[in-house]
């Protein structure tokens, strides 16, 4: 049963709660999807959360890279705990509603962590390129100071960005008859098609914060790259290279992971309009959910010290 919904001015609607969906067509199967869902996203804050705890603890951690590594952990905790309320309250218990400020507060969440971990995969980009090009000025390059730096810049460019978006939504007059949302959070680019008014602001606004954070992210990531090629290129022998690339691989990785599901959701949201509900959530639950089950997996693979800090946590605690 729908909540009732408030007195209102016949000429402008606030609908009290939208109606959340979890996997379109699988409605009947959601208490056993909801099995999976629940192992990642308890595999994800438990490797986010072994991964600032590994890099906290550790003194021989305690280095630009890592503190990156734990800025990436935090984001991608925040952004499966902006998620997790939702979708679990659709699969376990079939409780689709969320109200309309709520929703509003979650989205702002949602996107201010992606955004911030865009942008901090790009910090780690430079961090790669400042260890490749100039090893021998690292430690003076990026300071403690320098990287607390990044990190309150980081968080207000995030939030100077998508700060309006709630606003620009508030003021819309929305449609009683479309208050089904296609997944079981909240996308800024999925709520406002349920107003019955011109969205070409929200539209504007929109694209222009993906194409400033993202967008811009992704180019200077690209940018990174080439130049860390070109200063690998100089280098004496394959086996000096191949070392130099080798420090890359899990942030390279880390990169694909973010911004390939990123990629699909935004061009699916303008340009895929014909698919079917389906592919539309498939491709949400990948960018928001893959991401932060993968990150703890690729650097704990990849990095020695980070996976022997986490064994020494988790043997702590088994002790304890």
């Amino acid at each position: 049963m729908v909540p009732a919904q408030p007195s209102i001015n016949i000429s402008f609607f606030q609908p009290q709660a939208f109606l959340m969906v979890g996997i379109p067509g699988l409605e009947a199967l959601h208490c056993w999807i909801s099995i999976p869902f629940s192992s990642m996203y308890t595999l994800a804050l438990t490797g986010n959360c072994l991964i600032i705890l590994a890099v906290r603890r550790t003194p021989t951690l305690n280095k630009p890279m890592y503190y990156f590594l734990s800025m990436l952990a935090f984001s991608d905790m925040g952004l499966t705990l902006s998620t997790l309320p939702t979708t679990l309250a659709v699969l376990w218990f079939n409780y689709p509603f969320i109200g309309f400020n709520a929703c509003l507060v979650q989205m702002f969440f949602l996107h201010f962590f992606s955004v911030v971990e865009s942008s901090v995969l790009l910090a780690m980009a430079f961090d790669r390129f400042v260890a490749i090009s100039n090893p021998l000025r690292y430690a003076a390059v990026l300071t403690n100071n320098v990287i607390i730096r990044i990190g309150t810049a980081i968080v207000t460019r995030a939030t100077l960005s998508l700060f309006p978006l709630p606003f620009l939504l508030k003021r819309l007059n929305f449609c009683p008859g479309k208050i089904i949302l296609s997944h079981s959070f909240c996308f800024h680019a999925d709520v406002m098609k349920r107003a019955c008014a011109d969205i070409t602001v929200n539209i504007v606004y929109g694209l222009y914060v993906v194409l400033s954070t993202v967008g811009l992210d992704s180019l200077l990531i690209a940018l990174s790259y080439t130049l860390i090629l070109h200063t690998v290129m100089g280098l004496a022998s394959p086996k000096e290279q191949a070392r130099a690339l080798n420090t890359c691989v899990s942030h390279i990785l880390a990169v694909l992971v973010f911004y390939i599901p990123v990629i699909g959701v935004s061009m699916i949201h303008r340009f895929g309009r014909h698919l079917p509900h389906l592919v539309h959530a498939l491709i949400a639950y990948v960018y928001l959910v893959v991401p932060p089950v993968l990150n703890p997996i690729i650097y704990s693979i990849k990095s020695k010290s980070i996976r022997e800090a986490m064994l020494k946590i988790l043997r702590r605690k088994g002790q304890g």
